[in-house]
């Protein structure tokens, strides 16, 4: 494991001597294993690896599709089927919290084929008058500006103190090199009007501790958290998520901070110093890119 230290961080070149000290990965999924249009294949062949010395994988995403879903993605983008165990998304964070609230109408921001998400749920899709929740899958727009497109209508859920689920925490998703708005960036225009929000995903420990919970299933015995590392591409979610639920993360330069992180494909010490000054917690490390 070549290694230099920027921002009191250690900057990997290869992580199989990292993996080696933990019995369970919860990866990150867009900007680790895939940038939403063809996977990174090192990514996969480094958690298969892992997996065939006796890890287990669990994909831990925000992405607002259920996890059935999620499976199909993967397979359409390339990422080896032998490179993850089991996987909780945002999606299926939603379609619990909608059930133990009892929400029946809903009204939904989103992209139509998000609806899938609410497939076999007691769920009237309505008009806001009528609505007892929101839930935002996405943004009516992901180019448009969020207040621009979205503030009118929340206006109206506020003025009913409607609840508003959250079904993809993330702010911005990178395309190909493009970033776009995500659902998270409606929420929080929602919160900061004062509205309430339920955030199904990173960094919140309802995420993680579903994702505990299929490991230890998958291992059919208890794992420690200290035997457990986050893999992810994002300060925000992935690094504070890991922090609060208590276990270790792996922070994947070449994602959404790759603009501020690499410099020649390198990741530049000096930046990275930056990106984590304020930030209360620290990876166990910096990688590039997710390679063995």
């Amino acid at each position: 494991m070549t290694m230099t230290k920027g921002g009191n961080v250690a900057i990997l070149e290869g992580a199989a001597q990292l993996l080696a000290r933990y019995d369970v990965i919860f990866c990150d999924v867009w900007g680790v294993l895939h940038n939403g249009l063809r996977a990174y294949a090192a990514a996969g062949d480094a958690l298969a690896r892992f997996r065939a010395a006796g890890g287990t994988v669990v994909l831990v995403s925000n992405s607002p599709a259920r996890s059935s879903s999620l499976a199909t993605l993967l397979d359409r983008v390339g990422v080896r089927r032998d490179a993850w165990d089991a996987a909780v998304t945002s999606g299926d964070l939603t379609r619990t919290h909608l059930t133990e609230r009892g929400y029946r109408r809903i009204f939904h921001i989103g992209s139509p084929g998000d609806t899938r998400v609410f497939a076999g749920l007691d769920i009237e899709l309505v008009e806001l008058k009528r609505a007892a929740a929101v839930v935002c899958t996405a943004p009516f727009d992901y180019a448009a500006d969020a207040d621009a497109c979205h503030r009118s209508l929340l206006t109206e859920a506020l003025a009913r103190s409607l609840p508003f689920v959250c079904g993809n925490p993330d702010l911005v998703v990178d395309v190909d090199g493009e970033l776009y708005i995500c659902a998270g960036t409606v929420a929080q225009l929602y919160e900061t009007m004062g509205g309430k929000v339920y955030w199904a995903g990173k960094p919140h420990r309802p995420a993680y501790e579903a994702a505990h919970k299929l490991a230890q299933n998958v291992r059919g015995r208890d794992v420690s958290p200290e035997r457990i590392l986050a893999i992810g591409d994002a300060v925000r979610t992935d690094l504070a998520g890991a922090a609060q639920y208590g276990v270790d993360c792996l922070l994947v330069a070449d994602g959404i901070h790759r603009d501020q992180l690499l410099l020649d494909g390198r990741v530049d010490a000096a930046q990275l110093g930056k990106l984590l000054d304020g930030v209360p917690h620290r990876p166990v490390g910096v990688i590039p890119a997710l390679v063995w």
